[in-house]
């Protein structure tokens, strides 16, 4: 398997897969890595949204050989990641390989246009009790490395009401994670609100933003789809 070393040479052997130029990172040979065969791509990231993430793409005859490679190389701490159909087959193709999930990738370059109260907080203040309480299940917390900023709208008293952060944004990729309203405040559209200030910010500081969800949660992905963003089913894998 051949080296990638640059972040231009990725996303044009990636076809400009957004999936693909988020795992870079922007910082192919410092925390990320990848490596190409013919049109087979994949990119090795360590802790990248609470996993060793290994995305791939590519005809499978060539990607299920670079995959094994690439696990042999790097261990089997790292989870293939990429297309549902892709992520099937390739449990089929490589030994020891397990299908671990299925979920929702979303992505969009529109900024949306909402009319919001939302702000960028000072700090990550009350944020670790209003998802213990909301949203336990976060993958994004105030602690975890990649996670750079938190948005929220607030109540008089300055009591969060809704939040989502800015958490494992590459330089071309802006990433929306720990979306979480407070129980008693949510149908009031505090969500969309919040998810459409940080989409906004986002998509004016990185050109696009992109998003993972649980493909069972239509609620979520029907708030997503009216800010702009578009569907794609994804699952991950582990040895």
């Amino acid at each position: 398997m051949d080296q990638i070393s640059m972040a231009g040479e990725l996303a044009t052997r990636a076809d400009g897969d957004l999936l693909m130029v988020w795992a870079g990172q922007g910082d192919l040979g410092g925390r990320s890595r990848a490596w190409y065969s013919g049109e087979a791509v994949v990119v090795a990231s360590a802790d990248l949204s609470k996993h060793d993430r290994l995305v791939v793409r590519g005809p499978m005859d060539e990607l299920a050989p670079l995959v094994e490679n690439a696990l042999a190389e790097l261990g089997p701490t790292y989870r293939p990641f990429g297309e549902e159909a892709v992520i099937r087959e390739l449990v089929d193709r490589v030994p020891g390989l397990l299908l671990r999930a299925t979920f929702g990738w979303m992505e969009t370059t529109v900024a949306p246009s909402e009319t919001t109260t939302a702000a960028w907080q000072a700090d990550a203040a009350g944020v670790d009790e209003l998802l213990t309480l909301a949203s336990p299940g976060s993958y994004a917390w105030p602690a975890d490395p990649g996670v750079t900023r938190w948005a929220a709208i607030t109540d008089e008293a300055g009591e969060l009401l809704s939040i989502a952060a800015d958490a494992w944004s590459a330089p071309d990729v802006g990433f929306l994670a720990g979306v979480a309203t407070r129980p008693e405040a949510r149908g009031r559209g505090l969500s969309r609100q919040v998810c459409a200030f940080v989409t906004a910010e986002l998509v004016k500081r990185h050109g696009q933003a992109v998003l993972m969800v649980e493909e069972t949660n239509e609620v979520a992905i029907g708030l997503y789809r009216k800010l702009g963003y578009r569907y794609r089913g994804v699952a991950a894998a582990q040895l």
